[in-house]
């Protein structure tokens, strides 16, 4: 396994710029921190979600398998902690995390529009993951409010059909074609099942 897991603070690093794992790590050594409580400041807002091996529409049950396609999410304010590489296998001896996944903005909205399209751009094939909840979530007008509590599964995921967002601009897409190629006044598609035997049939003899 990598070692592209990093920092267990990124979120706070990113908005102060202080690396707060090396200051524990002096602190551990009898050093004192290189700054004081005055010295701190808050610079834009960023916004931590933790990409898991689980299926949310399944009471959220962890999910076991390869990761057949990994491709992380790339661009300004982004950042993937992990620790897995395409082709390896999620085993079930090991907490389901495959990443966290960070956005930093100029503000609230600014992160929560910035994470929204990196979780758009986390190709993972292989398994279920959490992200559609995440992007549900980050997306939910308690969470933009900023007015929400612990209890977010239970009061805002009761129906698990809000995952089930599809692109619209495929199926679109894919309507006009399926009409061009079964509409099409020039050419007639045969449908009809072929009297001969196909090669697949042979070989499954």
């Amino acid at each position: 396994m990598n070692t592209r897991l990093q920092v267990e603070h990124p979120v706070t690093e990113m908005i102060t710029g202080l690396d707060l794992v090396e200051e524990q790590i002096k602190v551990a050594n009898g050093l004192p921190l290189s700054f004081s409580q005055e010295d701190l400041k808050i610079k834009g807002h960023a916004i931590e979600v933790r990409v898991y091996a689980e299926d949310p529409k399944n009471n959220f049950l962890p999910d076991i398998g390869k990761l057949e396609i990994y491709k992380r999410p790339k661009g300004e304010g982004i950042r993937v902690d992990d620790g897995l590489e395409e082709g390896m296998d999620i085993p079930i001896y090991y907490d389901p995390m495959i990443a966290k996944l960070i956005a930093y903005g100029t503000d609230r909205a600014d992160a929560i529009r910035k994470m929204t399209k990196a979780i758009e751009e986390y190709d993972i094939v292989g398994l279920e993951t959490t992200l559609g909840f995440c992007k549900y979530a980050i997306n939910h007008e308690s969470f933009v409010s900023g007015d929400f509590n612990t209890h977010f599964v239970k009061d805002h995921f009761t129906d698990t059909n809000v995952l089930n967002v599809h692109d619209t601009a495929t199926l679109e897409l894919a309507s006009a074609m399926a009409n061009y190629f079964f509409h099409s006044k020039d050419e007639k598609m045969d449908l009809a099942p072929s009297s001969t035997t196909s090669d697949w049939e042979n070989n499954r003899r």
